[in-house]
């Protein structure tokens, strides 16, 4: 009879588990159809004529109506959609008009930067703003918790492009403590070979001490004001996340037992907020990784972001869609990677 139960509940819970994940898996296929939905009436909306931008404004009307056949724009809407659907699922998004590449080549090149800076500013922001809202909580009230406060107010008052703007006046024209705009040095362009698009992880591969060096020091400025934005969202999130255990029931008996305040706040109360800033951290690296496109503009940081942008500037539409697509994908992967870690960390949420 045990080993009946015992079967049961293994075969309940698995039950439970493939339930789960094709609820998650359907609600992943569902919001990336709507986004590309989006996209696709985004691109019929805009006042673009992509086959303009294709063949040019000097180009015969027979030019232009095989060029408008040969792109299945004078196809029926849901046929047009169909075929988006079909040509996106494939990985094609279409050339780009501006580089003569396709789309997806291009975003290859350029997404890897967005990455690495996203991933750093990131790391910093996770690892300052996390201690400083433990610390706003534990001292609520006190010049501790003022000083943070206002440096996170700050952080989300302040223009980004303002802030990078004067970031490069002071520390790279006047102090001269980074280097300036753009990825690397001119001089050391080309030389190391682009296997993962990191450039402080292939200068690392390839044993490039100067060329780490050099990318680091472009790397820093923009990824510490980045990082400063995400600083202040983790550490308000934290900070809130933790007044609220902190007057929990279980804490009022541990600070009776007599165990030390910096063991109840840092085990006890903190242990309980790690869940809950798992889905924070993960918004915050969504949004830097879709969001830095100030920041990439300021710091002519060759991004997917400033790639959007001139893709736009320009009228180049496949680019465009393509390059919100990718983000907007990786959004959702992100979004769905940290409810299925929140999962598999609590019970309590399966």
């Amino acid at each position: 009879m045990a080993r009946v139960a015992v079967g049961a509940r293994a075969a309940s819970a698995f039950r439970g588990v493939a339930a789960g994940t094709g609820r998650t898996l359907l609600v992943l296929a569902l919001t990336f159809f709507g986004l590309l939905l989006v996209t696709f009436l985004i691109g019929r909306v805009v006042p673009i004529d992509p086959v303009l931008a294709a063949v040019g404004d000097r180009a015969s009307a027979e030019t232009y109506a095989r060029a408008r056949a040969e792109l299945g724009l004078d196809l029926p809407l849901y046929q047009q959609f169909a075929i988006y659907v079909g040509k996106v699922l494939q990985g094609d998004f279409g050339r780009s008009v501006l580089t003569s590449n396709p789309v997806l080549t291009d975003i290859g090149r350029f997404f890897p930067a967005t990455l690495e800076l996203a991933t750093l500013a990131t790391i910093l922001g996770v690892g300052i703003g996390v201690p400083l809202g433990v610390i706003a909580a534990a001292r609520q009230g006190r010049w501790q918790d003022q000083v943070i406060r206002v440096v996170g107010l700050l952080g989300y008052s302040i223009p980004v492009f303002w802030l990078g703007l004067v970031g490069l006046l002071v520390f790279y024209a006047r102090l001269g403590w980074v280097a300036g705009p753009g990825r690397v040095d001119v001089g050391f362009n080309d030389i190391v070979e682009p296997m993962t698009g990191l450039i402080l992880l292939d200068s690392l591969m390839e044993g490039e001490g100067e060329v780490f060096a050099n990318a680091l020091s472009h790397l820093v400025l923009p990824a510490a004001i980045l990082g400063y934005f995400s600083l202040a969202y983790v550490s308000r999130m934290t900070r809130s996340f933790m007044i609220d255990q902190l007057r929990q029931e279980y804490i009022v008996t541990a600070r009776v037992k007599g165990i030390a305040e910096r063991r109840v706040v840092w085990r006890h109360a903190f242990g309980n907020v790690m869940l809950p800033l798992v889905t924070v951290v993960a918004l915050s690296y969504a949004n830097l990784l879709e969001g830095s496109v100030l920041t990439e503009t300021v710091f002519a940081w060759p991004g997917i972001g400033a790639y959007i942008t001139n893709s736009l500037l320009n009228a180049d539409m496949n680019a465009v869609l393509g390059g919100t697509i990718v983000v907007g994908a990786v959004f959702i992967g992100l979004n769905m990677a940290s409810d299925l870690l929140y999962r598999l960390l609590d019970p309590r949420a399966r």
